[in-house]
């Protein structure tokens, strides 16, 4: 009787907290022309449009759309004679069955948990308060490997935490810095399974050594945190972080930190602070984004590899956001190559293979991002992660998590890491002439069953 109440209990809460999305829809839709692209931009502030992913060339784009809005939306499709289909005719019924199976992971794993061990289940989704007690207790634990920064806080005043892995406590300038960041849009929950699952494996259990004692890392797993906590118990679809001041009334919040760097700042994103993709008011406008131009312009010159770890669309993505190609573009483009093949020989069956490319070839043009900052900074190998989005009972589940998939998802993309990470080290030891080493074997691929 007592779980019966429990589960109803839950029902309600899960049912209240999505009641904001009761009647709002996902379209899919595919995108031609430039023209084209030109119109959806600016459907995208006229209807205060939600897009869950921008098409390609080759893929579909997915957007939310608020009940408000969709005749007068699908009419603008047509006129504009964009091809669409609706994806999900209320995403009200996908959050609260995501939520169902997260409460239940959870659940789960509090019942497996021991917390006199550093080591973190990995079959389930953390929130901002779990993630900060977690890595204080890696480097409270490891004191010799892991150290806990505080970079920075946010707009809410939150602090921003990052592990720095070393066995040198960084001083020995021979050794290249691979840097790794995830949840810098807030709704990608997936993407926290990438850095959680980097620091099981190079701190608590570490099955190749000479990628902690070759390499410094740095590992920043909630990049926004205002944001994810507003997703966590709010909003679970907002993207951006939690900034004020912009609109009178605040009616419209947040700045989509990954326009909000300093790299052709405004020249393909939003000026509207309704926008998904709102720039802010100048480059560098917001305190997260700060913290990271500060750790960059710290080690600059010795980030050979910066890693940004989003979600979703089996993707790794290089810059520049314009189309603009690095002069190393062509060992960028193998690097990126080496690392999907990593993934896809260990990824789920039914899952799509990774593509990679330019950003703004593969995708559409953006500016201000976190990857391409770190390009313009001096990090030759700066990649864009999108995680794959796991389809549950066949739906359209897109960046919603199904935690039967997220430690998958964290050791396939580690896999691919460990690639990048080895190249990072070949890179910067031929920079500064030492000896180069091997590349490791290829990884095999490992059982793995969902339980429901």
């Amino acid at each position: 009787m007592i779980q019966v109440i429990g589960f109803i209990v839950i029902l309600i809460v899960v049912s209240a907290k999505h009641e904001i999305y009761d009647g709002a829809s996902v379209y899919e839709f595919e995108i031609k022309n430039e023209l084209q692209v030109k119109s959806l931009r600016e459907l995208e502030d006229k209807y205060y449009l939600d897009v869950w992913s921008h098409p390609g060339p080759t893929r579909p784009g997915y957007v939310l759309v608020q009940r408000t809005w969709r005749g007068d939306f699908e009419s603008s499709l047509k006129k504009a004679g964009i091809k669409h289909k609706l994806a999900v005719k209320n995403v009200r019924g996908l959050l609260e069955q995501e939520d169902l199976l997260l409460t239940q992971a959870a659940k789960l794993s509090q019942n497996n948990m021991n917390y006199t061990v550093a080591g973190l289940p990995l079959g389930r989704i953390y929130n901002f308060d779990e993630i900060e007690n977690y890595i204080e207790r890696i480097s409270r634990m490891y004191p010799k490997v892991a150290t806990m920064v505080k970079g920075g806080h946010s707009f809410e005043h939150r602090p921003i935490h990052y592990l720095r892995i070393s066995t040198t406590d960084f001083r020995d300038e021979s050794k290249p810095i691979v840097y790794v960041q995830s949840l810098l849009h807030a709704r990608e929950w997936l993407s926290q399974a990438a850095t959680l699952y980097a620091i099981e494996k190079l701190v608590v259990n570490p099955e190749e050594h000479n990628l902690v004692s070759d390499v410094d890392w740095i590992i920043m797993p909630v990049a926004n945190p205002d944001g994810f906590v507003y997703s966590t118990f709010t909003a679970r679809s907002w993207r951006k972080n939690r900034a004020k001041g912009y609109k009178i009334g605040n009616v419209c919040v947040g700045v989509d930190l990954n326009r909000n760097y300093d790299v052709n700042w405004g020249t393909a994103s939003s000026s509207s602070p309704c926008s998904e993709t709102f720039h802010g008011r100048h480059a560098f406008s917001e305190p997260e984004t700060i913290v990271t131009k500060k750790i960059l312009h710290k080690y600059k010159g010795r980030v050979e590899m910066f890693l940004d770890i989003h979600s979703f669309g089996s993707l790794i993505l290089f810059g520049y956001g314009n189309g603009a190609l690095p002069p190393n573009a062509f060992m960028t483009n193998l690097v990126a190559q080496q690392m999907a093949t990593a993934i896809d020989a260990v990824k789920l069956r039914e899952n799509p293979a990774y593509t990679v490319g330019n950003s703004a070839m593969l995708l559409y043009p953006a500016s201000g991002c976190a990857a391409d900052y770190a390009l313009a900074n001096g990090s030759p190998l700066t990649f864009t992660f999108e995680l794959p989005g796991y389809k549950h009972n066949g739906s359209m589940a897109g960046f919603l998590v199904d935690p039967a998939f997220v430690d998958q998802a964290g050791y396939e993309t580690w896999e691919g890491i460990k690639i990048g990470a080895r190249y990072a080290l070949q890179s910067y030891r031929k920079k500064k002439g030492l000896a180069l080493d091997a590349l490791a074997p290829k990884p095999k691929r490992r059982t793995f069953k969902f339980k429901h």
